[in-house]
């Protein structure tokens, strides 16, 4: 058991991971994190918390980032469908503040890694979805960051249906741009 399909992407360290599924008459089987098959992969991290949320359609997570404590993560969907999407924000990347985005699904049963340093966040695109994911450190709450979902210079193509009313905190709301990031860490 334990076979991996990865994809690797245009952002450097990004990977989409489908686990092997086996299914027959009763169901499906797959393992979803065997440390040996993601240290094969490139995906040599040690996870100390899981989390999971559940949202409703429309529902715009994000974007979100730690400053002081960054967390490599591996996020999946166990029930429905999001986009989720990471942006770049490793300081010397050739791909800083370029973004990149997956459908995850229960279906396809994707997964997607994100390591250290991008910004992330996930819109529900079912009527119900539970999001899933593993962290490499520890929540911290005085930690977090944020950039706005529909920053212009970061352009992320959310698949917002038309008539879709976005679901958000308020903090998310509140988050600057892009170009505001970057001047706060200089």
């Amino acid at each position: 058991m334990g076979k991996l399909t990865v994809e690797k992407c245009d952002i450097e360290g990004v990977l989409i991971i489908t686990p092997e599924v086996r299914e027959d008459a009763r169901g499906y089987f797959m393992e979803t994190y065997q440390k040996k098959d993601f240290e094969a992969v490139g995906v040599n991290v040690d996870f100390v918390q899981d989390n999971q949320s559940a949202s409703r359609k429309g529902v715009l997570r994000g974007l979100h980032f730690q400053k002081q404590f960054p967390q490599d993560k591996l996020v999946r969907v166990i029930k429905g469908a999001v986009y989720d999407v990471c942006v770049d924000l490793r300081e010397g990347s050739k791909t800083f503040g370029k973004w990149m985005g997956v459908e995850l699904s229960e279906q396809n049963k994707k997964q997607f890694f994100i390591p250290k340093g991008f910004a992330h966040g996930f819109l529900v695109l079912s009527d119900y979805a539970e999001f899933v994911y593993k962290c490499s450190d520890f929540y911290h709450p005085n930690d977090e960051g944020g950039i706005a979902y529909n920053d212009p210079d970061i352009a992320v193509k959310w698949p917002i249906e038309e008539g879709l009313e976005l679901i958000m905190s308020e903090k998310d709301t509140k988050w600057g741009g892009f170009k505001e990031y970057v001047a706060e860490r200089k």
